[in-house]
């Protein structure tokens, strides 16, 4: 053990009653304040953001595969289903799952009200796994490719708006060559995601009723919808997609297609940025004023110190150890404030929020280790360079007159 820890530790054991003492206990707490806003401040944006995607995702995949001209249109041109890539594009590393689909554009019909939606056919390799915990009313349904089934989800704006339940038929309009022809479905379920573009927009149905109402074949589709094992990975496997369709496709991932909602998401981080930067500015100034109070409390020492051959780098290391030893008590408790608040809010929504402005009912948590290891490092690694310019004023310290200090 070098003599420069051995003595720090002795100045931390002693412990005893003295004037920088509650100074000692604000630069804790200025600590544990700073980590643990950190901490819920990533775990909530991160968390915020990751919700909103997946919604999005949900509705729209990772990436379509459609005509070039078909995002523009609620009645698009159809494309043939039987393409090489379908399904074998599962086969590729990071894609999970390939379904076909199909849009048009209608209205739902009541007796004294009227509602423009997007009837979004699916089939029977539709994956259901995001509408698990979205349906609140009622079941999904399934799709058989030789037989169409009449049973549709409606979201729960629209079910409030138009005065529907579960079980009602529910009768939807389509314009075809300038003449209207109807359909008569029925309501197996009710879900609701938060996002009222999404809601107020989309029936979901089997995409038999589109293929008849649109004059097509069993073969025939709007297009594809990819999903993908990591989103991070999104822009990468866009481009993998894409070169293995051919030249008559085009693939976009759900961030070209929504790029207002994406670069909206984008922006929450600068507001991460701002906080961080405050929060590790805070505790490392507050920190230099801690450190400068124990030198001066210590001038004694560290005369007698430098009397008896200490050089001027060894007696700062005492003090900065020190520092170092306080930072890492409020790192300790600041995390285990903060990881326990957003445990407690993941595990119990306590901290509601409306939906109709931020597209989730409670505040979302997203727990990321490797962000939390990083913010403690961080938050560490900074706040103990800040320490050693203001410890340099132990070297303007004359040994004659700091063991004379009084």
């Amino acid at each position: 053990m070098n003599f420069e820890f051995f003595i720090a530790k002795r100045i931390v054991a002693k412990g005893k009653a003295n004037f920088s003492r509650p100074i000692i206990r604000i630069a804790i707490l200025s600590i544990i304040l700073g980590i643990s806003v950190m901490i819920i401040s990533v775990a909530i944006v991160t968390g915020f953001q990751q919700q909103i995607r997946d919604k999005v995702i949900g509705f729209g995949s990772h990436i379509q595969i459609s005509r070039y001209d078909s995002n523009i249109s609620l009645d698009p041109a159809p494309i043939e289903k039987n393409q090489d890539f379908y399904p074998g594009l599962t086969d590729i590393d990071g894609v999970r799952h390939i379904q076909v689909f199909a849009i048009k554009g209608g209205i739902i019909k009541t007796e004294d009200q009227m509602e423009g939606v997007v009837l979004k056919g699916i089939g029977s390799d539709y994956d259901w796994s995001f509408f698990e915990d979205k349906i609140i009313e009622g079941t999904s349904f399934q799709v058989i490719d030789s037989v169409k089934t009449d049973d549709v989800l409606i979201s729960k704006n629209i079910a409030a708006k138009l005065k529907l339940n579960i079980g009602d038929d529910l009768r939807m309009y389509f314009i075809i060559d300038n003449k209207t022809r109807g359909r008569k479905l029925q309501i197996a379920g009710i879900f609701e995601t938060g996002l009222e573009d999404f809601d107020n927009r989309f029936v979901i149905g089997d995409i038999g009723h589109i293929q008849k109402l649109n004059g097509w074949t069993m073969n025939e589709v709007t297009g594809f919808e990819v999903l993908i094992d990591n989103f991070d990975d999104i822009d990468r496997m866009g481009e993998v997609v894409y070169n293995e369709i051919g030249y008559d496709l085009n693939a976009q991932t759900i961030k070209q297609i929504y790029p207002q909602m994406f670069d909206w998401l984008a922006l929450q981080d600068m507001n991460v940025v701002i906080i961080l930067v405050l929060m590790v500015l805070v505790a490392g100034i507050t920190m230099i004023s801690t450190l400068l109070i124990l030198i001066l409390e210590r001038t004694n020492m560290i005369g007698v110190l430098k009397a008896l051959g200490a050089r001027n780098w060894s007696v700062r290391k005492i003090f900065l150890y020190n520092a170092t030893y306080l930072i890492g008590i409020g790192l300790f408790w600041g995390n285990f404030f903060g990881i326990m608040i957003c445990f407690l809010q993941q595990k119990f929504g306590i901290m509601k929020l409306p939906q109709e402005s931020y597209y989730v009912s409670v505040v979302p948590i997203n727990f990321d280790i490797m962000a939390i290891l990083l913010l403690n490092v961080g938050t560490l690694v900074v706040c103990t360079l800040m320490l050693i310019v203001p410890s340099y004023i132990i070297t303007r310290i004359s040994p004659v007159k700091a063991i004379r200090f009084n």
